[in-house]
């Protein structure tokens, strides 16, 4: 069912409400492979086109700020953590990764590994993100 121990670890840990601060499902026609990433266009809740940029790395989230309700006045506890689910075309098993937020940024770049990995096979079509 998971695709390895991690993801079924952070499968039982992804919050619930209240504590979610945004939760958005990204659906992803193609992606497109560079030298060390991999790029997807997706669109945003106003119909324009955005960006997503997935590469190794230390473990991390830039969020972009109109694919997400994000509200964080400044007397809020800051962002803290992502977490990504995708469940892989093929096998149906359930990936899962918790990124710490690491600012916000014109396009969405996430960087973590294995999802890169899995990108470049183009092993899923849908990436979930809780920001809490």
């Amino acid at each position: 069912m998971f695709f390895d121990a991690i993801s079924e670890v952070l499968f039982h840990e992804i919050p619930k409400s209240p504590i979610v601060r945004s939760q958005v499902l990204l659906n992803i026609d193609r992606f497109e492979i560079g030298q060390s990433y991999v790029t997807a266009k997706i669109q945003n809740r106003y119909a324009e086109n955005v960006t997503v940029n997935i590469q190794g790395g230390r473990p991390g989230i830039e969020l972009q700020e109109s694919l997400f309700k994000i509200k964080n006045p400044e007397n809020q506890i800051p962002l803290q953590f992502a977490y990504l689910k995708a469940t892989l075309i093929e096998t149906e098993k359930i990936f899962v990764r918790k990124l710490p937020v690491v600012g916000l940024r014109d396009w969405l770049l996430i960087y973590e590994d294995t999802l890169v990995e899995l990108s470049v096979k183009d092993a899923y079509d849908e990436l979930e993100i809780v920001v809490i």
